[in-house]
This record gives C-alpha cells, sequence and structure tokens, in this order.
C-alpha cells in the first residue's frame, strides 16, 4: 500500500513539475517575436530591398559612373572611375549576396501562396512576387552575366549550384515570371472584393491590381528591347507589350514611402549629403549643354565666379577619369534629390523603378527599328521627362521644336538613346548603362576606357569564387560582354 502511495506521490509531483515547466515556457515566450507569419507580413520587407538595394543604391551608383552621367570624385568612386581594382572578388560580394538573399525573400512569399502552400488563395500577393522576382533576377544577370539560378535557393540540395547561361534566364525565367505574374493577377481580379488584397502592406500600388499588372507589361517591353541584338522581332514584341503597359506616369512603378529620418531617406539623399562620392559628368553636361536643356537649371548645382564686377553662377562638371580627388566643393553636384530649399522634400523623394517616360522612350526606338512614327512617341516622352521634374508641356515642347527635330533629321536613331540617356539621369541610370553595352550611344570619354577598357559587366561576389570556384566562370570586366549585348556565354 505504500509502495502505491508513494507511487503516486511521485507521479503527482511529476505532473505538477511538468505543468510548471509548461506554465514558466509560456510566460518566458516572446509574444513579439513571430514564428509564424502570412505572405503580406513578408511583402514589405521584400519591396523595400527591391526599391533601395536593387534600384537605388550600389548598382546605380556605379552605373551612373560608368555611363558617365557622372565622374567620381572621392574613394572607390574615384578609383573605380580610373578603372582600379574592379576586377577585385570584393568589389560587389554585398551587393551579389543581397540580391540573393532578397530573391529567397521572395521565394518564401511564393512557396505561401502557390498551390499546396499555406495561402494558395492568395493569388495578388503571388502575382506580385513574381513580378519582382523577375525584375531583380533582371537585374542580376544584367549586370553579372551568367549567375546560379536554376539550381540556386535550394539549400543543401545544391550547395554548389551551377551558373546558367544569360539566353536560358531571360528565355526560359523571366519573361515566364511576368506571365505568370500577370496570370495571377488577373485571377486575383477574377476574385473580386473578398480575395486577398495587400492594401497597405503593398508600399508600390497599395494592391491595386491593375497596376502590377500594366507594371509587369511595361517590363516585359524594357526586357524585350533588351534583346534587340538577339531577336530580331524585339521591337515588335515590346510594342505588343507596351499596349497594356504605364498609360500615364499616374502608372509608375515607383517607390514613395521614404520618411525624413535617418534610416528611412532616400538612399540617392544620403549618398549626397554623407559621401559626396559623384559629381556632373562632362559627357552629360556637354550634350545637354549643346541642346540648350532646360533640365539643366533644376539638376545641376553651380558655383559662384567673380568675373571683374559681375559675379556670375556657373556650372562645372567634373572630367570623367580625370577628376580631382576631392569629397564635393569643386565640382557641380545633383540637385535631383537634393533641394537646398526643402531639404525635408529632398529626404523622401520618391525612387523609380520603371516610368511611364522610360516606356515612351522604349516605344520610340521599337518604332524607329519597326519603320514607324518615332517621332510622337519621342515628342510625349521628353514631355513626361520633363513633367516628371518639375518642368512644363510648354518648355518640353519648345525643346523639341528647337533642339530635337533638326538633330531627329540628321540622325533620328542617335538622337532617341542620346534623348533618352538623358532623361535616364540618376535614379535611372541603371538603364542608360544597359542601352549604351548594346548600342554604343552616346560616345564615352574616359580615357581609361582606353587604356584599361571599359566596365562590361560585374565582377563576381568572393562569396561564391569561394565556395563555388569550379562553377564560376572565368572573366575580365573589361573584356567579357554579356550575352545580350553580344558576348559569349561562358558556361556549357
Amino acid at each position: 500500500m505504500k509502495t502505491i502511495k508513494y507511487f503516486l506521490i511521485a507521479v503527482l509531483a511529476l505532473f505538477v513539475w511538468s505543468c510548471s515547466e509548461d506554465t514558466m515556457d509560456d510566460i518566458n515566450r516572446e509574444r513579439n517575436q513571430a514564428t509564424e507569419v502570412d505572405a503580406f507580413a513578408v511583402l514589405p520587407d521584400a519591396l523595400v530591398k527591391t526599391a533601395v538595394n536593387t534600384a537605388a543604391t550600389d548598382l546605380a551608383w556605379f552605373a551612373s559612373m560608368y555611363i558617365e552621367h557622372s565622374a567620381g570624385q572621392w574613394a572607390q568612386h574615384h578609383d573605380f572611375d580610373q578603372r582600379l581594382g574592379m576586377n577585385a572578388a570584393s568589389s560587389f560580394n554585398n551587393h551579389w549576396n543581397g540580391t540573393y538573399d532578397l530573391l529567397n525573400i521572395i521565394k518564401v512569399i511564393e512557396e505561401f501562396t502557390s498551390p499546396g502552400g499555406p495561402e494558395e488563395n492568395n493569388v495578388h500577393a503571388l502575382g506580385i512576387a513574381q513580378i519582382l522576382k523577375a525584375y531583380n533576377l533582371a537585374a542580376l544577370t544584367d549586370f553579372w552575366g551568367e549567375v546560379p539560378w536554376s539550381e540556386a535557393l535550394q539549400g543543401a540540395d545544391f550547395m554548389k549550384p551551377k551558373f546558367d547561361r544569360q539566353s536560358v534566364i531571360y528565355n526560359q525565367h523571366i519573361f515566364n515570371y511576368l506571365d505568370a505574374g500577370i496570370a495571377n493577377l488577373e485571377a486575383a481580379i477574377a476574385q473580386g472584393p473578398t480575395g486577398p488584397n495587400a492594401g497597405p502592406f503593398d508600399l508600390i500600388y497599395n494592391g491595386d491590381n491593375q497596376k502590377w499588372i500594366k507594371a509587369a507589361y511595361s517590363l516585359k517591353a524594357r526586357y524585350h528591347m533588351r534583346l534587340s541584338q538577339r531577336d530580331g522581332d524585339a521591337a515588335s514584341k515590346a510594342l505588343q507589350a507596351m499596349n497594356n503597359g504605364f498609360s500615364s506616369a499616374g502608372d509608375n512603378f515607383m517607390f514613395s514611402k521614404f520618411a525624413a529620418t535617418a534610416t528611412g531617406e532616400n538612399p540617392w539623399y544620403q549618398f549626397r549629403i554623407q559621401r559626396s562620392h559623384l559629381a556632373v559628368a562632362q559627357t552629360l553636361f556637354d550634350i545637354m549643354n549643346d541642346r540648350s536643356d532646360p533640365r539643366m537649371e533644376i539638376w545641376f548645382s553651380r558655383y559662384q565666379e567673380i568675373d571683374g564686377d559681375d559675379t556670375l553662377m556657373v556650372y562645372r562638371p567634373a572630367p570623367p577619369g580625370e577628376a580631382d580627388r576631392v569629397q564635393g566643393g569643386v565640382y557641380s553636384e545633383s540637385l535631383i534629390t537634393y533641394d537646398p530649399e526643402d531639404v525635408p522634400g529632398s529626404r523622401t523623394t520618391p525612387a523609380p523603378i520603371m516610368t511611364f517616360h522610360e516606356l515612351k522612350f522604349i516605344e520610340a526606338e521599337a518604332l524607329y527599328r519597326t519603320g514607324g512614327n518615332y517621332s510622337e512617341a519621342l515628342h510625349q516622352a521628353i514631355r513626361e521627362s520633363f513633367l516628371f521634374h518639375g518642368l512644363s508641356a510648354d518648355e518640353a515642347d519648345t525643346y523639341f521644336e528647337d533642339q530635337v527635330e533638326p538633330l531627329l533629321a540628321e540622325d533620328p536613331f542617335e538622337e532617341i538613346m542620346k534623348q533618352k540617356y538623358i532623361a535616364m539621369y540618376e535614379h535611372e541610370c541603371m538603364e542608360a548603362y544597359h542601352d549604351y553595352r548594346r548600342t554604343g550611344i552616346p560616345t564615352m570619354h574616359n580615357p581609361h576606357n582606353i587604356t584599361v577598357g571599359f566596365p562590361l559587366r560585374l565582377a563576381y561576389g568572393l562569396s561564391d569564387l569561394s565556395s563555388n570556384p569550379d562553377n564560376v566562370p572565368d572573366i575580365d570586366v573589361f573584356v567579357h560582354k554579356v550575352w545580350w549585348a553580344g558576348g559569349d556565354e561562358l558556361v556549357p
């Protein structure tokens, strides 16, 4: 009897101890740290990183210098403008890794919302994720060429993923993701108002499916034109896609949620204020100055100079590859994301990912290539660029009639591309860099392009060279063009 008594006491004590442990575990649980999230909770992270990390930081800052919108005047940008250290694997390692981290975040949204996932009815989030995946993957391959993809983001299944050809990435992935995104967003529209919708979690379009669809078609037009050297029907395909693309500047694919705080500012503003690594390049300045372009007045800073009894405000563009090593104060710098009379507004300047005026420039090029009337499309593209930057339609019309039309009569394709080159200054400079690599317009003037070479792509990240050396292509950034720019594909 005593044995049973003691056994019951022991069991009761064990039960009380177990309950106490469970209670303590529950008390100690961090309730502010979620263990499960839904797709909409992950979406803002993917959108912010797309707008900032991909569209508005290192890739854009260096592209601006390569394409001679800017000249490097300080630190690494001064070195790279003189073509120093550009083949180093450490140069873009952080951005290489960061892009894959972002694509992994987008993959999480896809897994949540794909058939069989916990939110398989959420085709709205799935469609957005597929468009973001296409955009970020395109940025990755546009700058690096061959990259890991079909075996990437697979964890332990592929510790050393192969590098895929750019032709495969474009033709079997990027366009397919955009088409899938469009189909899923159309399915979301069919669900009606009761279907899942990101609403305020969508920091770009606030849950507007139609605007996301327009963005996807506009990106398709961009990427078809990217392949102009490889696809004889690229221009026709671009024109077909843009029929469903942006219809006005109100459709712009643009991030406008920056805050006037140290951690929430537009990164171009931070870069200008905190670093002053870039100055206005002589190449861009000369093209605009030759055309008496009124955008110069609001884009470029000026300095006082004394001329006898007169005090003049003059531009001081920097010579690409030959600028003095100074951290501001010598050369003109950009005012696009810095207005000294409205610093709070500068801090929250929206960051465009793709704009209506870019789409109209693509239309002008595509119409030229297919024998259509490109002049009207180019005129509208320039007008939209002027309006985007706060100038008037009348100013744009006068500029087009007085400056652009005479040059179109001499060499229409060159003037179309030069006008797009001007309009892509600063926030949209990555497109100018990609355009130059496929068209050679405009002429670059950095003397190191001749003595060393023009940067045709970016060096692969150190992380892959260390952990996946057998698969990383052996490239020289001054020698090996990417495939869509006429280069050979360097992997089987």
